[in-house]
Order: C-alpha cells, then structure tokens, then sequence
C-alpha cells in the first residue's frame, strides 16, 4: 500500500494550495479520462481507522502530479493523526468502467381457496424497486462525469475569475457507511463529476466512487455499484477541520 508521511502529506497539501491559484498549472493536472484508484488494501486500512460517519479525501500535488489522500475522522469529525496515509495518484483510466444498476422487482400473486377448496380468486401485483433506490442513477453518473470532461477547465477558470481560486474545492467529505458495511473484497475507481446545486446555486464539483466487488453472487444484493457522495470543501465545509486550508 502506496503512503505519505507527515512532511510528504503537508507538501502535497501545500502544493495544491498553490497549483489552484494558476489557471495553466490546473490545466495541466486535470488531463483527460484520468481517475483515481483505491486498492482493496487501502479500503480495509480505511474500515479500521475511521471512526466517524464521514472520511475526507484531500487533494494534494506530489512530484508535479495529482493526488488524493485518505484521511480517516475521530468521532468529533476532526483529522486523526495516524502518521502515514495511504494515497492515489490521478492516472488514465486504462479499460472501459462499467456502471451497474440493478432494479429488483418483486411480482406477488394471491390465490384464494374457499372451504370446498375451490379457487374463488386469484391476482397479482408488482411492487419495486424492494431493495430501496439507487444512491444514484447511472444516468446522472454518467452526465455528470460528461459535463465534467467538457465543461471542468472553464469551471476552473471562472473561480479562478471569481475570487483567485480560493473557492476551489481543497477536499471532499465522503459518507462512510458504504464502505465500512461491505462485506467483500472491494475495491473504487473515483472519477470527478460537475452537478448543479440547488443551494448554492450553480454547478459544483463531486468525486465519482465506482466500486469493483470481487465473489459477487446471484445472492448478493447490489442495488448500484456508483456512488456521487462527495461533498466539496469549499464551499461545503460542515465538519471541523485542523488541518492546512
């Protein structure tokens, strides 16, 4: 498992700092059809060390490239100081992503028998989807990575415009419960994605997560295996942070 110490942590975040206050220098980090890998280790290493209902994934610059460090929570939702942090580097994305969504339907079909065992009615019904609905349809998914490769370098650029880049995102939070309640051996590909926001009102940045199950049966309920939880901070900044802004 690749990880950065202290003093490599610091930089990588002080790099970042940096490269998004240079319109050139974030064009150059944001290639085309680049993603982020998570390894099955750094997955269990993350179960074991988060303690919060969120984790953060920082951006940072190492060795003039992109990347984005795990970072696990205590309860109060601050940083944990855990010495080394496990971390991916932006890189191409080498063979197609597949996103699954699968849409479980259950028919029930009533029979009824009177007391002289005779059939007096029978009828049935759809009901769906029973495993609830999907964290996020395939569909916004994939717009929202789409709208990202098309239109993520003027985003860029018009917060660059707007207040010198101070507003692009420096981390994201990330919802826990999906990775620490997985029973198999999983593994994510983290794309980026640009989505509207209702609030804040206008389009925001969020981290893609698509998951790779390895002994996924016929039994196993997967409802979806792409996730958009990342919140952006900036400018969603709910939860206590100690750390280089």
């Amino acid at each position: 498992m690749r990880n950065l110490n202290r003093e490599q942590y610091t930089a990588a975040v002080e790099g970042w700092v940096y490269a998004k206050t240079d319109p050139r220098r974030l064009n150059e980090l944001f290639p085309e059809n680049y993603i982020f890998n998570f390894t099955t280790e750094q997955v269990d290493w993350l179960r074991k060390a988060n303690a919060n209902k969120e984790f953060c994934a920082e951006i940072g610059v190492m060795e003039g490239k992109l990347t984005v460090m795990l970072c696990p929570l205590d309860e109060k939702g601050n940083k944990m100081e855990v010495g080394e942090v496990p971390f991916s580097v932006f890189e191409p994305l080498e063979e197609d992503l597949k996103l699954t969504e699968i849409q479980t339907y259950t028919v029930v079909k009533n029979a009824v028998l009177s007391k002289e065992m005779r059939k007096v009615d029978n009828d049935s019904d759809m009901f769906f989807p029973v495993a609830g609905k999907p964290i996020m349809d395939q569909d916004i998914a994939i717009d929202c990575i789409e709208s990202w490769k098309e239109n993520g370098q003027d985003w860029f650029y018009a917060e660059y415009k707007q207040n010198g880049g101070k507003s692009i995102f420096n981390k994201f939070y990330v919802p826990f419960d999906k990775i620490s309640k997985a029973e198999t051996e999983v593994s994510f590909v983290c794309s980026f994605g640009l989505k509207y926001s209702d609030i804040y009102q206008k389009q925001l940045p969020a981290l893609i997560f698509i998951s790779f199950i390895k002994n996924l049966g016929g039994s196993v309920e997967t409802i979806s295996n792409t996730f958009d939880y990342a919140k952006p901070c900036p400018p969603v900044c709910k939860i206590p942070d100690l750390g280089i802004e």
